[in-house]
């Protein structure tokens, strides 16, 4: 009896059974960043929103503020920001898993390597941007007061209270 090459059927015990593939969305974290830039971020309604704004924030103080920032520091905190987002994604879906090492093949799964890779990123970003604290400049006594007093009069204006007694009231 002869039969097609295909027409054999493997038996049961020799079929692979699929397993469902864990997936840590790096690639398509990687890829909405990629196009859609700071639009992918999370808006300021969402905690980690809020955090990575807030982070964002702090990251600019440390550089002297926004005065201070160059359009390239700008830029560069731009990525530092987005290459936050994806280690903290990565770290959360890391932590997630039951260990670090897939047993089956004794090695570490491939997404820790990839966020070794993205952390390597971020620390020469911030490399870059410079690792010292810089300080806001502040304008001494004698500028910072020429800037609050108004050219029309030299004396400031004396401040309204609004208590008023009774005998101011009183009509004669």
């Amino acid at each position: 009896m002869w039969l097609p090459i295909g027409a054999v059927n493997a038996s049961p015990s020799r079929r692979k059974v699929r397993r469902p593939n864990l997936k840590s969305g790096v690639y398509t974290l990687k890829k909405a960043l990629a196009v859609l830039g700071s639009r992918a971020l999370p808006s300021t309604r969402t905690a980690l929103g809020r955090e990575l704004q807030a982070w964002r924030g702090a990251l600019v103080a440390d550089l002297g503020g926004p005065d201070a920032v160059s359009t390239q520091q700008a830029a560069l905190i731009d990525l530092c920001v987005r290459t936050k987002l994806q280690v903290d994604s990565i770290d959360a879906y890391i932590l997630s898993l039951p260990a670090l090492v897939d047993k089956r093949h004794r090695r570490v799964w491939p997404v820790v390597k990839d966020r070794q890779s993205l952390v390597n990123q971020l620390q020469s970003l911030l490399r870059d941007l410079g690792l010292e604290r810089r300080a806001k400049t502040i304008p001494d006594l004698t500028a910072y007061l020429a800037t609050k007093t108004t050219p029309d009069s030299s004396q400031p204006a004396e401040p309204v209270t609004q208590a008023t007694s009774a005998t101011e009231n009183a009509e004669p």
